[in-house]
Parts: structure tokens; sequence; C-alpha cells
């Protein structure tokens, strides 16, 4: 239903920023949930931030104030504007879409974010 492909990550000091971005193969328009999740070495999947076609946008709570998740619907793409990054943030971020018509959960293939201490 849709291909997903994250870009954005790599390697910034702590304090720094990143954004990542999630390129959707069609419209975004419609999909009901789309989210960033991201995971640790050693540790589950998370997730971080989630934008519902509704306009409602969920943080966890360790990233609020920080992170910022945004649709860009011509695009169709979804960012995640990382601020006042620390290196807990360290972690292998991952993009998602699920729509309710939708049958299964799509994931991209994750972009390496790394904070320096």
């Amino acid at each position: 239903q849709v291909q997903l492909v994250e870009s954005g990550g790599g390697l910034v000091q702590t304090g720094g920023s990143l954004r990542l971005s999630c390129a959707a193969s069609r419209s975004i328009f419609s999909i009901d949930f789309m989210g960033w999740y991201r995971q640790a070495p050693g540790k589950q999947r998370e997730l971080v931030a989630s934008s519902r076609s509704s306009g409602r946008t969920n943080y966890a709570d360790s990233v609020k104030g920080r992170f910022t998740i945004s649709r860009d619907n011509a695009e169709n793409t979804v960012y995640l504007q990382m601020n006042s990054l620390k290196p807990e943030d360290t972690a292998v971020y991952y993009c998602n879409a699920h729509a309710s018509a939708w049958s299964q959960i799509y994931w991209g293939q994750g972009t390496q974010v790394t904070v320096s201490s």
C-alpha cells in the first residue's frame, strides 16, 4: 500500500539538531496514523511521535518540547524535527504508517541518529 523511505540521520553533538524525513510512495493525506519510532541497541522499539490525519499529534515524554512531528501533504512527507539532542536519543529511527482500511502496518528501513557527548 505504501513504501516509506527515511533520511536525515547522522552524527551530531549534544545540543544539536537534526531533521528526519519520511517520504511516502503515495499520498499521505488520508493515512490515519504516521509515526516515528526509535530503537536503541538492546532496547525495545519505542514510539517517539505520532501524527494523525485529524491533525492530532502525540509525543513520548522524553522528547516533549524538543521534537516536533509534521506532515507535508503536498510532498507526501512526514518530518521529525529534533532539537536539543541528547546522547540518549541515539538510536535507529523508523517511520511507520497505518490506515484503518489496511491489513498491515508499514515501516521504513530506518535511519541512524548518533548523538555524541
